[in-house]
This record gives structure tokens, C-alpha cells and sequence, in this order.
């Protein structure tokens, strides 16, 4: 069978029931794709083997951003791993549609004491920890149903495990759906797991449901780390044309910084439309006095020439600022 006969028959007979693409040995076999002919396609790429049992069509593996990627290597490990844990940490944060950023493709699994084989392949880290049944829920991913973490206990083991940028943007999220921050500090305080729970009481003091990204949440906290003065989030400016909203703004400074995620713009209107749109509430709020720092994924990258361009942009606004700059970034 050639290339092109072959691609066919994959494309052809992918099983209807995959899950984000994801289909298992089983639904394969009943969907008529031999063992002969999945590892043909492996071998020629035409399928990619996630994990043992577990496959997705080349051409749609291939087309994925790295962090959706991710997310679809989870699938996999929930859909044939069959694990005997809890899906918990970052891997939780997924399963429940939060948004992570910088936590890794590592599938977190936890169980209530060491087990006597974790099942969950290379890219597993097992973690052990008694869970409380209030402190798990079933999900349904596909065929299967999973135990998961709990939100809110899953904020509390990102919060324990990850650096501040990461933790922060599940546990933005999180609130942003509607866990309460003093229901997690509570949760914090009762519980008997000792090992990482400063950093776990940093993360909830840093939370905000009014960050509405993973932009916003890592550009909070680039923020505070660089000791300038806080803007207040989503602040709502009336115009003559109505009411704007930005994503920072110091008032007494009429400055606003914008985080631009494009998606903001685009995901709702077509591109002409949210461009012509962008560009008329900018010269509303110009109008006014206000000035702009725009900023983006790249630019967090590099925090010392950010922090540079928002301490130039404040004292242009009449800000009085310290001399030093931070040298947390140096």
C-alpha cells in the first residue's frame, strides 16, 4: 500500500468517537484500522503514538501549538494509561479548563500512598498525598471517567509546586470562575501538608478574579516584582463614545497598559472590524489625556527592557519615582 492510499485509509476511518483527536487501540480496531496498518502509519508518520494505546493523526499533531499539544498528550494518558490515582496539579488544572502557562507536558498523578506501579509512562510524575473524598470529583473525558483533584485543591498543589507566574494563572482563573480566595486560604490552613505551603500562601495573596488572561496574571506579577506602583485592573474610562475599558491604568497618571493577546480582538468580530474598533477607543481615550504602553508575549520575555519602558512612561506621566531601578531582573 503507498503513501497516499494509506493516508487515505487513516484519514478515512478515524474514529469518530476520538477524543480531541485522541482514539485508543480499541476504538481503532473497531473502526477497522488494523494493528498491521497503525503501525505502518506510525512508521510513516501518518500517526502519532502519544502514549501505549493511544494515537492521533499526524496531520493534526503536527498543526498543534505546543501547549495544545499539551493538553492532547493528557487525553491520551487519561484515555489509556489506566491509571490508578488522581489526576491532581497542573494536569487537574486542565482537566477542569483552566488556563496554565510554563508548567511543562508532565502528567501529575496522585495517589493516597506509594503504589506499587504507577502506570503512567516517562513523562508521569507520581505524587503522594491523602485526599479527603471531598477533595475529588469524577470527570468524564470520552469514553472514561476520571478522578480529579478538586478545583480548588488543585489551585493549592500548583500553588505548592509551581514558581509564582504559573501557580498564579490557574489560581487567577480559578477565582475568575468563582472559587473565593478566603474559602483557599482556609483550605491552606487545615490542611496537614506542611511542604510548600509559604509559597502556597504567597500565590493566594497574589490572586485576582479580575484578570480576565494568562497575559494578565504573568503581567501582575512582572509588576510587583518591579517595585513601581500598582495600576488597578479592568478600570472603566467613559468616553463620547461610551464606556472603555483597560486592561492596567494608573489614573492619577492617565496611563494605561495594555496587555494585547490578539484573541481579545479577533475571537468576537472579524479582523477589520476589532481593528477599526481598537483604533477609534484609543483616540477616544487620547482624547481624554491618556497615554498607552502596549505589550505582549515577547515582550515578557524580556522583563529588565519592559520595566525600562513602563519607568519612562510613568515619569513622562508626572510619576515620582525611586532613582534605582529594581535589580531583581539584572
Amino acid at each position: 500500500m503507498d503513501n497516499n492510499q494509506l493516508a487515505h485509509m487513516v484519514a478515512s476511518r478515524w474514529p469518530a468517537k476520538a477524543v480531541r483527536g485522541v482514539a485508543t487501540n480499541r476504538m481503532l480496531e473497531a473502526a477497522g484500522l488494523t494493528h498491521k496498518v497503525l503501525t505502518a502509519a506510525v512508521t510513516r508518520q501518518l500517526v502519532v503514538r502519544l502514549h501505549r494505546g493511544a494515537y492521533v493523526q499526524g496531520t493534526e499533531w503536527w498543526n498543534l501549538t505546543p501547549w495544545a499539544r499539551d493538553d492532547v498528550a493528557l487525553i491520551a494518558h487519561v484515555l489509556a494509561s489506566l491509571s490508578s490515582g488522581v489526576y491532581s496539579h497542573s494536569s487537574a488544572a486542565r482537566l477542569h479548563g483552566l488556563r496554565t502557562w510554563g508548567c511543562g507536558a508532565t502528567v501529575h498523578v496522585t495517589h493516597g500512598q506509594t503504589p506499587g506501579h504507577a502506570n503512567g509512562g516517562a513523562r508521569t510524575s507520581v505524587h503522594q498525598q491523602a485526599l479527603d473524598a471531598g477533595h475529588v470529583v469524577m470527570k468524564r473525558i470520552g469514553p472514561v471517567q476520571v478522578p480529579v483533584t478538586s478545583m480548588a485543591q488543585t489551585v493549592l498543589d500548583c500553588a505548592r509546586l509551581f514558581r509564582l507566574e504559573p501557580a498564579v494563572i490557574i489560581g487567577d482563573h480559578a477565582v475568575r470562575k468563582g472559587l473565593l480566595i478566603p474559602d483557599l486560604q482556609r483550605l491552606l490552613e487545615a490542611s496537614e501538608v506542611k511542604r510548600g505551603s509559604a509559597r502556597a500562601k504567597r500565590t493566594l495573596d497574589f490572586l485576582d478574579p479580575l484578570s480576565e488572561s494568562a497575559g494578565e496574571s504573568r503581567t501582575r506579577v512582572f509588576l510587583a516584582a518591579t517595585k513601581l506602583p500598582m495600576p488597578e485592573l479592568q478600570v472603566t474610562i467613559t468616553t463620547r463614545h461610551g464606556v472603555h475599558r483597560a486592561d492596567f491604568a494608573w489614573r492619577e497618571f492617565r496611563l494605561i497598559l495594555e496587555f494585547d493577546g490578539w484573541g481579545k480582538y479577533f475571537d468576537y468580530r472579524p479582523t477589520a472590524e476589532a481593528i477599526a474598533l481598537e483604533r477609534q477607543r484609543e483616540k477616544d481615550l487620547m482624547e481624554l489625556g491618556w497615554s498607552f504602553i502596549r505589550i505582549s508575549w515577547s515582550d515578557l520575555n524580556d522583563p529588565a527592557a519592559l520595566e525600562a519602558r513602563i519607568r519612562a512612561a510613568l515619569l513622562r506621566a508626572g510619576a515620582t519615582l525611586p532613582a534605582r531601578r529594581t535589580t531583581f531582573f539584572a
